[in-house]
């Protein structure tokens, strides 16, 4: 797979994809992600890639043109283009498991007001959001939305059965079952013991159960009416 993303501030990228299983992919061929300065494609000698909006309002709006030449040289037939946007659909694990499927994918982070609107209706596939609230800029989200997606990329963790039964996959159907290791007991604090029992039907039983009552106690919007 390969990433590009677009950005007005490169140097926030610099450390977490330096770092952990995102350094791993890279290293191993498995991901590519590219950080471009988005000045590089302005034309006058601030290099500016905001403007005030028409019609007046408060805050600086991004540049149609400026997101356009950086597409016109980045994008492909294969490529995927998405706006990080708090307008946009919220993002989900059934997503990241969509997207960590793809070729290539082109991430815009916006800033200050927000985007020229021809931006969103001539430009972009989709639109975006991590949540209901507001950052600063996209740069967060899109890190966030790297972090899922490359993980899911066959390859990257070293069990990939690891990554079936977590919260929030397809497979799990909700949050995932407590999870133990050594020592069995601590201050007191017992490991049930069905998981010491060797007995693996109880044991695959009690995480089905375990796992139900999380979600229900925890996330009942998660189960299936």
């Amino acid at each position: 797979m390969k990433i590009d993303i677009l950005t007005i501030f490169p140097e926030m990228f610099e450390g977490p994809f330096r770092e952990s299983m995102i350094k791993r992919a890279q290293e191993k061929k498995l991901v590519e992600i590219k950080i471009h300065d988005l000045r590089q494609w302005t034309e006058d000698k601030h290099k500016t890639v905001d403007d005030k909006p028409f019609g007046g309002g408060p805050g600086m709006v991004m540049k149609v043109e400026v997101i356009d030449k950086a597409l016109k040289t980045l994008k492909t037939d294969k490529s995927k283009v998405m706006l990080l946007s708090p307008q946009g659909k919220t993002f989900k694990q059934e997503k990241a498991q969509n997207l960590s499927k793809l070729k290539h994918i082109i991430m815009i982070c916006g800033h200050y007001e927000g985007f020229d609107e021809r931006i969103r209706e001539h430009l972009v596939d989709e639109e975006i959001s991590i949540g209901d609230y507001v950052l600063t800029g996209g740069e967060i989200p899109t890190m966030v939305i790297v972090d899922t997606v490359v993980r899911l990329i066959p390859g990257v963790v070293g069990n990939q059965e690891s990554i079936k039964d977590e919260s929030f996959s397809p497979a799990a159907a909700g949050l995932e079952y407590p999870q133990y290791t050594r020592p069995a007991g601590y201050k007191g604090w017992q490991v049930p013991e069905v998981l010491v029992s060797g007995d693996h039907e109880k044991i695959k039983k009690w995480r089905k159960e375990q796992a139900e009552k999380r979600t229900k106690l925890k996330r009942p919007d998660l189960l299936k009416p």
